[in-house]
């Protein structure tokens, strides 16, 4: 597979060049998934694995620290729901800021215990040291319901394009802190998602049961990101309507309100967690009587060939590069 050229994506491509194959005679073979999408999988187990490091994913001097753990956990349960799963079993890793009360550690001890429990995952284990700069590590796994699993090579030409949610709340609440705080307030909504955002932790989950079968992904890098992400594991183009997308109705509110374009949030901002999934069936998602997943919104077609494609109100068709966010 050929990662988009972001420099992340490079660097992890350079690891996976070097893994070693699995040996024939593993027992894992049975089911064996490995790295590219969301999760792992290995004999019917979804892994995945997420880091939050202090002043990269949180800053305590914005976020109170259960608001700071409660993001973390997230971001890992969201992995599991892209495949379809639902969390079972973390391993937790904790690194200790030498600078943090004796408050704050326990605060974090806490919030740590009490999120997988409220959430019926079983913390079995882990790592605690400590450090110059706090940081939260957690390898959750998890199971589906029925063995079906959502891939990011589900994708055919035909499929219909769908996310879950409104876009771009997260990107939103970090430009306000980082660029005018004192506005914070008046636009708390947007801060509060991206301090502790909150999502349908089983929406993956509640697609696969009512007949999804398509490519599915979390968005935690952003929609123009994720869509490069899906279109290139799956073969195919996906061309993404922008009078289709779901903007949130606050960063339409906050765009306006400070002069700015909604479209950069919402297509490159990242820390969503909604999920972005195609599906070739009826609209049967949205029928009466179905569980309530979320927010639905169908926002782009899956072609044939390669490439994201951005169909603008004006102006035509554009190539939709991938923008969002990179971590190195």
């Amino acid at each position: 597979m050929k990662f988009p050229d972001l420099g992340e994506f490079r660097f992890v491509s350079k690891i996976l060049d070097g893994v070693a194959p699995l040996k024939s005679d593993s027992p894992a073979h049975r089911s064996w998934l490995s790295a590219g999408d969301d999760c792992a999988i290995f004999d019917g187990w979804l892994a995945t694995k997420d880091l939050s490091v202090e002043n990269t994913h949180f800053r305590l001097d914005w976020s109170s620290p259960e608001q700071a753990v409660e993001k973390h956990i997230v971001s890992n349960v969201s992995d599991v729901s892209s495949m379809g799963g639902r969390p079972c079993i973390a391993l937790f890793g904790l690194c200790v800021n030498k600078s943090w009360s004796k408050e704050t550690c326990d605060r974090i001890a806490k919030a740590v215990s009490q999120g997988f429990a409220r959430r019926g995952i079983t913390l079995i284990g882990g790592d605690t040291v400590s450090g110059d700069v706090g940081m939260f590590s957690t390898t959750l796994l998890g199971k589906t319901d029925d063995g079906t699993t959502l891939l990011r090579s589900g994708a055919k030409p035909g499929d219909r394009v769908f996310v879950t949610g409104t876009l771009g709340k997260s990107d939103a609440g970090l430009w306000l802190l980082m660029n005018h705080p004192e506005e914070a307030s008046r636009f708390q909504r947007l801060v509060d998602y991206h301090l502790s955002p909150k999502i349908c932790e089983d929406a993956g989950a509640q697609l696969v049961k009512q007949g999804v079968r398509g490519a599915c992904m979390d968005i935690s890098d952003g929609l123009s990101s994720e869509a490069n992400h899906l279109a290139l594991s799956s073969g195919v183009s996906i061309e993404i309507d922008e009078e289709k997308l779901p903007i949130d109705p606050d960063v339409i509110e906050m765009c306006d309100y400070f002069g700015l374009s909604p479209l950069k949030f919402a297509l490159n901002g990242g820390e969503e967690y909604q999920l972005l999934f195609t599906f070739d069936g009826s609209n049967s998602i949205y029928l009466k009587g179905t569980p309530k997943i979320a927010e639905i919104h169908e926002i782009g077609l899956v072609n044939s060939g390669c490439g994201v494609f951005f169909k603008k109100q004006v102006g035509g068709r554009i190539i939709l590069n991938a923008q969002a966010w990179s971590h190195l």
